[in-house]
């Protein structure tokens, strides 16, 4: 047992705390706030900032999302903690939750991507004040969550936040000016891919190893593949960007809703339908189809799509501008009584 481990220990009789403490409707509040730190929710929220609001936010919060989930795989497989339930077959976890803990307990996914992805926007709009308190709140329930949930120690979480801090506030200067973008973001996207990289090697060599659990390794091994395949995407992305495209996120919000439904209605499209095409045309390898289709995912959402939004930006319709007028009329109107 190493040192990580036997202070994951000591942490279960918190665990064991909260286990008491557990009812119908708060175990139903955790389980439905826990979803907001998985992947699905971290691309659509990157993604909409990218396409809709500020681009330069969106490309803050994807390389957050996307450097702190490499950092916490190579964490979660070097250290090797087994989750609660397995150093303590006593702690009970709640509904489905342990279906969706996959790999190791050390440190916490689910934290990591919730702190990163609104540790960055907090970060970015740190002169809004009402910003800011909304995403502690947003993070500091979803890590609450994995502890009262039993999926995770304290340790676990403390680990992620700290990571996920240190990222958000090393990345910041990068993000703070068009001219800092431009001057650093290429070997930002540059060392994000040979990071990934490295992670695939090194879990691929890991295999080998007989002290590793199988389904652990998969699960490191799966989201490796994501990594590369998502930053890989990005050169293509941000290049593409900088030389052809350079596209605005403007347009009035109703462009912006077609535009947004639209896009991800094609993401979820290749993300979805290329899986079964990608695994034939890959010889059955899993692994390099995964690889490939978040490449094309990630390739779409910034480099084809967007490829549109001029067209988004001078979109009107009549019927909708008019609502909108006679709607922002009676809020003048509100606020002058």
């Amino acid at each position: 047992m190493n040192f990580l481990e036997k202070i994951a220990e000591g942490c279960l009789p918190f665990l064991h705390f909260l286990q008491g403490l557990r009812n119908p409707v708060t175990d139903w509040f955790f389980e439905t706030v826990t979803h907001l730190g998985e992947e699905l929710p971290f691309l659509v929220l990157a993604v909409l900032f990218f396409w809709c609001i500020n681009k330069r936010e969106g490309y803050y919060i994807l390389i957050c999302g996307l450097i702190g989930t490499l950092c916490n795989q190579v964490a979660k497989l070097a250290c090797r903690i087994p989750r609660p339930w397995v150093l303590d077959p006593t702690l009970e976890v709640v509904g489905d939750a342990k279906i969706e803990a996959t790999g190791y307990s050390f440190p916490s996914g689910h934290t990591q991507n919730i702190a990163s992805t609104f540790g960055s926007i907090a970060a970015y709009n740190r002169k809004s004040r009402w910003v800011t308190v909304v995403c502690v709140i947003i993070i500091v329930l979803v890590a609450f969550s994995r502890m009262y949930l039993g999926v995770h120690t304290p340790l676990d979480v403390v680990v992620s936040l700290l990571f996920a801090l240190l990222l958000v506030l090393g990345l910041r200067p990068v993000f703070s000016s068009d001219e800092s973008f431009s001057r650093y973001m290429p070997f930002v996207v540059g060392g994000s891919v040979v990071l990934s990289v490295a992670f695939l090697i090194y879990a691929a060599l890991s295999g080998g190893d007989s002290t590793l659990d199988p389904a652990n390794y998969e699960s490191a091994l799966k989201n490796a593949c994501t990594l590369v395949g998502c930053t890989a995407g990005l050169i293509l992305v941000y290049t593409v960007d900088e030389k052809y495209i350079r596209f605005e996120t403007n347009a009035v919000w109703y462009a912006q809703v077609i535009k947004a439904v639209l896009g991800f209605a094609g993401l979820l499209l290749i993300k979805e339908g290329l899986r079964a095409p990608l695994e034939f045309i890959c010889f059955g390898n899993i692994w390099v189809a995964r690889a490939i289709r978040y490449f094309t995912v990630v390739a779409f959402a910034g480099a084809v799509w967007p490829l549109t939004f001029k067209w988004f930006s001078k979109l009107r319709i009549g019927f909708m501008d008019r609502f909108t007028e006679k709607l922002t009329s009676i809020f003048k109107k509100q606020s002058a009584d």
